[in-house]
């Protein structure tokens, strides 16, 4: 993806994490994060382009990001994950953890309102 493109400001972040594909669930290396998706390193080459995903993050202290929606792009262990669907207490985490790592409250404050207009 073009980054001219983009939204939403991505971060890197560290943490356990997992993906649901196909009835199958793995663990995988996230790379970057956003209000609207992620960017995963997974074993293999993954075969789910355009299937219906899960996404799930554990921050730790019970703290855990559950992003539902589908496969935008596969690149060789690549997998790009669009967030269609994101329960109230996940998107408080992830809000909170963008804030910490972006450093610009007015830029998440406009990628908040976007995210309500899309």
């Amino acid at each position: 993806m073009d980054s001219q493109r983009r939204h939403f400001s991505r971060i890197a972040f560290e943490c356990e994490a997992s993906f649901t594909c196909g009835g199958k669930t793995q663990p995988c290396q996230l790379l970057d994060l956003s209000l609207k998706g992620a960017l995963l390193k997974l074993q293999g080459q993954p075969d789910c382009n355009g299937q219906a995903c899960e996404l799930r993050l554990d921050l730790g202290e019970d703290a855990v990001v559950r992003m539902h929606g589908h496969v935008a792009h596969t690149e060789d262990s690549r997998v790009g994950v669009v967030c269609e669907d994101i329960d109230l207490d996940s998107i408080t985490h992830l809000r909170r953890l963008l804030e910490l790592n972006l450093g610009d409250p007015a830029l998440l404050e406009r990628e908040l309102a976007a995210l309500i207009v899309d």
